[in-house]
């Protein structure tokens, strides 16, 4: 049994396990021999494609990151006033979060204990930053209200969108519960923060 696991394994297929490992006992709660044991092979064949956990780990969050980094460089969040860029950004956001469940959910849960946990965070709030510009040029454009603070609206939109990682468990053929979400989330924010025509 252990041999036709062996033969089934893939770095990916170890990424899978180990973000699924990290999301249940938590990255710093996870040994090499949980890897090896939740993976069904030994822990030298892990050793054979990764320096330790910390490389799954960066993987990992590097999966999350390229994901919601990429969308910054999609047309839709290039061109276009402010507004509809920043209503864009978020919408395939979320999208990216229920693509990459996992991937994601260990990216907001990485506290900075290691050298690729403060990256991750470097990086999250690089993106984070980037959105707020967004949302500052919106506002500037005068599409968004003048009595909500652009720091405040960032966070509480981030805080709406990540609470996803708790709730959100994709069903089959779901296309229609996740276009629900999506649409949700935009609707919710946006009709919020653009001032009334």
């Amino acid at each position: 049994m252990t041999t036709a696991k062996r033969d089934t394994y893939t770095p990916e297929t170890l990424l899978s396990v180990a973000v699924r490992v990290f999301n249940e006992r938590g990255y710093d709660g996870t040994s090499m021999e949980h890897l090896s044991k939740a993976a069904g092979i030994s822990k030298s064949s892990i050793y054979h494609h990764v320096t330790g956990k910390e490389e799954l780990l960066r993987r990992a969050v590097s999966r999350a990151l390229d994901g919601l980094f990429a969308v910054l460089d999609e047309p839709g969040a290039a061109r276009g006033r402010a507004i509809e860029r920043v209503e864009y950004v978020t919408r395939r956001t979320v999208e990216v979060l229920m693509d990459e469940l996992p991937y994601v959910t260990l990216l907001l849960r990485v506290r900075g204990n290691t050298k690729t946990e403060r990256w991750a965070l470097e990086r999250r709030r690089e993106f984070d930053h980037r959105v707020a510009d967004l949302l500052k040029a919106a506002a500037a454009d005068g599409d968004l209200r003048a009595d909500v603070d652009i720091r405040l609206a960032t966070r509480l939109l981030f805080g709406m969108i990540n609470s996803l990682v708790e709730w959100y468990r994709p069903q089959p053929g779901g296309d229609a519960e996740r276009r629900q979400v999506v649409d949700t989330v935009v609707h919710l924010a946006f009709d919020g923060l653009r001032t009334v025509p």
